[in-house]
């Protein structure tokens, strides 16, 4: 008996050394001056060398930034230096806010993950999918046929609507929304939720995540159930609680049109059919998918309070278990949901309910699982790394480069870190 204990004593005393190893080794994980000097090299070789006007990168761990430098300026044409007040577009990583506004009234019971989206916007319940088929004459027709299960919220939240945005060359449905030019369009939401109801679907419900509109209908959803305009609600509920006061859908005061950050001249095309959105003009469209500005400031307390799992200085936002559930992939191996072919969360991440979710490791490096991020299309991105209680953003303007900046910089990033 008194082996025995002996042994369990050894075992425990040896398991209490490895965990305390193992925490004292995650608790070191810090960054190195020499990893973040390449970091500022590397943002300062991109300005000298022409590809973007200037850049501002915030990273923060344990509440506090352990790094931020402004770079270069806001506007070549202006030359104004960057600065902790400088608006940017921030296209995509409006997603992560409104499917923030999404899931409070999931937590309130006045929305559920399973509602069809036709329960909100009834022109959703007459839905068509479209199917391109080949005549005998070898000319291709478009065909409707039935949805096998209606679009559910939960689509809207993952990309699996069927929903696509459009462009040329990819299919007789995309040219239709293409075609339809939802992005300059220029409606009120209830307006642009209708038009885009008598489209049809590129895919069946809950099959494909294929990136497009869907976050554009669920800030219809937060609409409707709310009886406000989306900005309304986010105001109310999110942004002027977290002190989110730059973040809007244009700016609207002409004194803060100096502060505007522009892409290079040559750098403005988003798409061969659509130029980067001038934000000093007033738009009715308040896009949940796509179209707010704001400022690193702001969108640093949305990143920490979601690091923070769901509260801030104080206030509770959402529930740490609901922050869990949308920093979770929905679209992995057992829900035999394919991945279309623009599959940008890449090979080594799935998709939650608003965000990318890191599900492997890449080759060569010890990236942390669980980490969960978007970016936007004018050049910004961020993530939110729970295990080393670390976010980073990085604000630029660069439809071009955007891509190519952001794994350079995430790998730099880590590699600072040891990873």
């Amino acid at each position: 008996m008194n082996g025995r204990r002996a042994l369990i004593a050894a075992l425990a005393f040896l398991f209490g050394v490895v965990s305390a190893q193992a925490s004292s080794e995650r608790a070191a994980r810090n960054f190195s001056p020499e990893g973040l000097a390449k970091v500022s090299d590397y943002i300062r070789n991109e300005i000298a060398t022409g590809k973007i006007p200037g850049a501002i990168l915030l990273l923060q761990q344990h509440g506090k930034p352990v790094y931020y430098e402004n770079f270069g300026v806001r506007d070549v044409a202006t030359e104004s230096s960057m600065s902790a007040d400088t608006i940017f577009r921030l296209y995509s990583m409006s997603k992560p806010i409104t499917s923030v506004m999404a899931m409070m009234l999931v937590e309130e019971g006045k929305l559920a993950l399973d509602d069809p989206v036709s329960k909100y916007i009834p022109a959703f319940a007459g839905m068509k999918v479209g199917v391109e088929k080949k005549a005998e004459d070898s000319k291709v027709a478009l065909a409707l046929e039935p949805l096998e299960r209606p679009v559910t919220i939960k689509d809207l939240l993952r990309h699996t609507s069927g929903l696509p945005y459009g462009y040329h060359d990819g299919g007789a449905v995309r040219e239709l929304y293409a075609e339809a030019n939802l992005f300059n369009s220029n409606l009120s939401n209830a307006d642009f939720a209708a038009k885009i109801a008598t489209l049809p679907l590129v895919e069946q419900p809950g099959t494909v995540w294929d990136y497009g509109f869907s976050t554009d209908v669920l800030g219809r959803v937060v609409e409707v159930i709310s009886g406000k305009t989306l900005l309304q609600f986010e105001r109310e509920r999110l942004l002027d609680p977290l002190g989110m006061t730059e973040t809007a859908f244009f700016v609207a005061d002409p004194a803060k049109f100096p502060r505007v950050a522009e892409p290079m001249p040559e750098d403005r095309n988003i798409n061969p059919t659509t130029q980067v959105r001038d934000i000093r003009r007033p738009v009715k469209w308040e896009s949940g998918g796509g179209g707010m500005v704001g400022t690193v400031g702001d969108y640093a307390r949305f990143a920490q309070m979601l690091l923070n799992g769901g509260s801030y200085e104080g206030r509770r936002y959402l529930k740490p278990e609901t922050i869990a559930l949308m920093a979770s992939d929905h679209i992995g191996p057992e829900t035999k949901i394919a991945r279309d072919q623009n599959y940008y969360p890449g090979g080594s991440s799935g998709f939650g309910l608003g965000f990318a979710v890191r599900t492997s490791v890449p080759p060569g490096t010890s990236w942390p699982l669980g980490e969960y991020r978007w970016d936007g299309v004018g050049g910004t991105f961020f993530f939110i790394d729970p295990e080393d209680d670390l976010f980073g953003i990085f604000m630029v303007q660069t439809p071009s480069q955007r891509g190519r900046i952001q794994l350079a910089l995430k790998t730099l990033i880590y590699q600072a870190m040891g990873r």
